[in-house]
């Protein structure tokens, strides 16, 4: 039976910081609108939970709707015009 401490080695060759690289962090600012646009819709949904929607809250959820497919195609021809590119 091998002790774990004869694996210690191979398990942790590479050791991880727990910060994300310079990529990742790249990736995350190019969706951070797509992200805060369903943040926004989600915090319209979230109001109308326990009550009856006005057409108020319509008109809200209506328009993060839009937000969040305007931020979703702005992200996808960025995507496309990157991979064409």
């Amino acid at each position: 039976m091998k002790s774990i401490a004869a694996l210690q080695a191979v398990v942790t060759a590479t050791p991880f910081d727990g910060e994300p690289s310079d990529a990742e962090l790249d990736a995350i600012e190019t969706e951070m609108p797509a992200i805060l646009a369903d943040v926004v819709l989600l915090d319209a949904e979230i109001m109308t939970i326990d009550r009856t929607p006005s057409e108020l809250d319509h008109q809200r959820i209506r328009r993060a709707r839009r937000r969040v497919l305007a931020a979703r195609r702005d992200l996808a021809n960025l995507q496309g015009a990157g991979a064409v590119a």
